[in-house]
């Protein structure tokens, strides 16, 4: 039996980096993309290979739907490497935070997240469908900011609460083909993301804690974790759902 491939956006840091360390410890090689460092992406190929995974790092910048047909051709190139005409799991995770009040978020910051968090992935899997294999998997990436609401975050957590909606009509759409779609919603976890802030400033990591069940600040494996349990075989038959990562938080 051949060795699933996953697709992930933003895999050269972070969440992302996390999630392929995770799906390459259960077997899965990896197609990563990254936007600017390089240096990371190298990195991470040498580590996923020293841990018995095959990898690919592919530049990317998800805020320019413009790309995403050579990205697609470059991505069908890549294929090549692990002798396979598609891959099996897609995983939009490349994003960036914008804090600004609602009334304060100018037409640029909104743009800017618009086309990275909303049209970015709307079009990237739109662009690779063709390359994912039937029966595959697509994984969106949410934020508990749907749910509850904190002042700054109006326009980031907008555009992620139109991917809630975008992953219920992949997963009717993309049905025929047996492809499954979810969305994970992370909590505030301790990663650079955001400036750090959640690992950085004790304060807010302090308030995090407390309003959390569990009593903590989320960590990158939580999530990792989660999004691995997603892509198993015995997850086949959760479709179309929003599942929250946080620890219970804001409960």
């Amino acid at each position: 039996m051949s060795r699933k491939i996953a697709l992930i956006t933003g895999a050269s840091r972070g969440l992302g980096k996390n999630a392929a360390l995770h799906l390459a410890a259960e077997g899965v090689d990896i197609i990563g993309t990254y936007n600017s460092r390089a240096d990371e992406a190298e990195a991470l190929v040498a580590e996923l290979e020293q841990r018995g995974a095959k990898a690919v790092m592919l530049q990317l910048d998800v805020g320019r739907s413009d790309s995403f047909t050579d990205f697609a051709s470059r991505v069908e190139q890549a294929l090549q490497h692990f002798d396979r005409p598609r891959f099996d799991f897609l995983i939009n995770n490349a994003g960036i935070g914008v804090h600004a009040l609602f009334a304060e978020t100018t037409p640029e910051q909104f743009d800017l997240l618009m086309n990275i968090q909303l049209k970015g992935p709307f079009f990237l899997t739109q662009q690779l469908l063709p390359l994912i294999n039937d029966g595959g998997r697509i994984i969106n990436i949410s934020s508990g900011l749907t749910r509850f609401s904190l002042p700054g975050y109006a326009a980031y957590a907008a555009m992620k609460g139109a991917m809630e909606v975008l992953t219920r009509y992949q997963a009717k759409e993309l049905g025929a083909r047996q492809i499954g779609v979810n969305i994970l919603a992370p909590g505030a976890i301790e990663t650079d993301f955001g400036g750090g802030a959640v690992r950085d400033n004790a304060a807010l990591n302090a308030m995090v804690a407390s309003n959390t069940a569990l009593g903590r600040a989320g960590q990158p494996d939580d999530i990792g974790g989660a999004l691995s349990m997603l892509l198993a075989p015995g997850a086949q038959w959760i479709n179309g759902q929003r599942v929250e990562a946080s620890g219970g938080m804001f409960l």
